[in-house]
């Protein structure tokens, strides 16, 4: 079988991996930062998610960063639950800079939620002589599963004001209410080992 194939569908499969639910919550809040008139700024807060998963994901397989699941698993929950708030309250902006400040902070939020990939990346490549193309196709496998919850949610979106004239706003605060109450839940059970 094609190796683009083998590795793009596994990075595909995993994001969106009912299991791995954590990651399509956070993509779907980056979904929401923008209205889907500006769907180019969402492409590029996603691109960045991803670069940040590349980051780990290669410095993981590369040099073995490590950082241990219990505190990656309640970072992600966390991550997840400041990007709800803030995107809660986030307000429109024509300003370069805030829209920069979100893509370097959701660079850094890749960064952790691929540390959360790594470990099964780095059992899945063990075998492989050459890592580089594999990891590579692997995160496009990636970038796709989150461009499709992107394209879902902004299709939505589209299909409730097209068909039942609804606004975008209720639908978005009412998916990051929901977004949020989940990663609190997420970051309460994740954070009560430590106590």
């Amino acid at each position: 079988m094609n190796p683009f194939r083998i590795w793009a569908s596994t990075g595909f499969q995993h994001i969106l991996d009912p299991n791995g639910y954590d990651h399509i919550l956070f993509v779907a809040l980056l979904s929401l930062a923008f209205p889907p008139a500006h769907w180019r700024k969402l492409l590029i807060l996603v691109t960045a998610f991803t670069l940040g998963h590349s980051v780990s994901l290669a410095g993981s397989v590369f040099w073995q960063w490590y950082l241990p699941q219990t505190l990656v698993e309640p970072g992600i929950a966390l991550s997840i639950l400041i990007t709800a708030v803030y995107t809660f309250f986030k307000k429109e902006s024509p300003e370069k800079k805030s829209d920069l400040t979100l893509y370097i902070i959701t660079l850094g939020f890749g960064v952790l939620h691929g540390l959360g990939f790594s470990y099964l990346l780095r059992s899945l490549l063990g075998q492989e002589e050459s890592v580089f193309l594999p990891l590579l196709y692997f995160n496009l496998g990636i970038e796709l599963g989150q461009l499709l919850i992107v394209g879902i949610l902004l299709g939505i979106s589209v299909f409730l004001k097209s068909v039942f004239y609804l606004s975008y706003t209720p639908f978005k605060y009412t998916l990051i209410c929901s977004i949020g109450l989940v990663a609190l839940k997420l970051s309460i059970e994740r954070l009560l080992p430590f106590f």
